[in-house]
């Protein structure tokens, strides 16, 4: 079956680019129309759309992030990517990558079926 697994650093200093990879395994992320998200949860907040690249490689970012955030995908690897820049303590978080069968109508994880097993990240000086 599909599986989903994030990887990246875990404690990054204010001012740092993050960048997380999702390693798609069972299943090609060209293939089927799914987008393949990535969704963080700030402690004690809720789960938040950071963007998907959909299956044609089309790109959508959230509304919150954008100016920040770049997502790519390897396709030759299977793997999509999540870039933030200049982060800062706000951007600590657990961080999923997902697939899921459309981009978030009311709330972040809308149409989403699969999980990465989520990474946590810490930004701290």
């Amino acid at each position: 079956q599909v599986q989903l697994k994030e990887s990246g650093p875990g404690l990054l200093k204010p001012s740092q680019t993050l960048s997380l990879t999702c390693t798609v395994s069972g299943g090609s992320i060209t293939s089927g129309s799914w987008y393949w998200t990535w969704i963080r949860q700030p402690p004690g907040k809720r789960q938040e759309w950071m963007g998907s690249i959909a299956y044609d490689g089309s790109i959508y970012y959230g509304p919150f992030l954008k100016s920040r955030t770049s997502i790519s995908r390897d396709t030759s690897k299977n793997q999509f990517t999540l870039q933030l820049i200049s982060v800062t303590p706000e951007d600590t978080a657990e961080y999923y990558c997902c697939r899921g069968s459309h981009l978030p109508i009311q709330v972040a994880a809308d149409g989403i079926d699969l999980w990465g097993q989520g990474t946590q990240v810490t930004v701290s000086s």
